[in-house]
């Protein structure tokens, strides 16, 4: 394993379908390829839901089949119990491919934070595995987050630490389901209470923001993939639109 962080995927919704096997694709061809992959399914963000972790275990297992990837690890880390249970953790070891699918953004970074399972995660990562997130597993990804229900309602958004693997943005899944439900001019109020250095991003359905580089030298470049867009909200600036293949910096 490298040296240098993995790929990052932060993405709207689809998780484990056909709209995101171009990204999936493109994501295990930085490890090496299907026969390389070590992929560990992480459904803690849907602990608090009945059937969640294994409606996402099961179709996570189908998609990444679908992939050609035979060594596809489905975990039960649901809660901070969980989160250090050994046979857990020695699902994890290894692996260099973690995907941590929808449910409660503050329910995973709970579960996860200060954990054995995501040093484990986290530092595998730093040393070239790759990290994906969808809806809620994107929002725990970020600087800071809330839960996604509080972005459709009235009032400042109310802030809480996420797990900072990009630690300059603060994700909105979701994003033309929000904007379709609230409008843009109420969302662009709300976001004014956004601290200044960090960067609001909204990631439409069936779409990702994908980081294809990683430098110390340089911004990270990332790519939007998928079938929607990305908007950018950069402070003192309007709302910057990308749409799938365009590629952008962030500090």
């Amino acid at each position: 394993m490298s040296e240098t962080p993995g790929a990052v995927a932060l993405v709207g919704s689809g998780e484990y379908t056909d709209a995101m096997l171009e990204t999936d694709r493109w994501l295990i061809e930085t490890i090496g390829g299907p026969a390389q992959a070590r992929v560990a399914l992480l459904p803690t963000a849907s602990g608090l839901e009945a059937n969640g972790p294994t409606y996402w275990n099961d179709l996570g297992q189908q998609h990444f089949a679908k992939l050609g990837i035979s060594d596809v690890r489905s975990t039960w880390i649901l809660n901070d119990q969980s989160a250090n249970d050994a046979e857990q953790l020695a699902l994890l070891r290894d692996a260099n491919f973690y995907y941590f699918s929808g449910g409660n953004p503050n329910h995973l970074i709970n579960s996860l934070r200060d954990s054995p399972a995501w040093e484990i995660i986290h530092t595998a990562y730093l040393r070239g595995a790759v990290m994906a997130g969808c809806s809620a597993g994107a929002m725990a990804m970020s600087h800071s987050t809330i839960a996604l229900r509080l972005a459709w309602g009235e009032g400042p958004l109310s802030l809480v630490d996420a797990l900072n693997v990009v630690p300059q943005v603060m994700v909105f899944p979701h994003f033309d389901r929000i904007i379709g439900r609230m409008g843009r001019a109420a969302l662009k109020s709300r976001l004014m209470h956004v601290p200044t250095t960090v960067t609001p991003i909204g990631v439409d359905e069936d779409t990702a923001l994908v980081s294809v580089h990683q430098s110390d030298a340089a911004p990270d470049r990332w790519r939007v993939m998928g079938r929607q867009t990305v908007t950018i909200f950069w402070h003192g600036r309007d709302p910057q639109v990308l749409h799938a293949g365009e590629e952008i910096e962030l500090a």
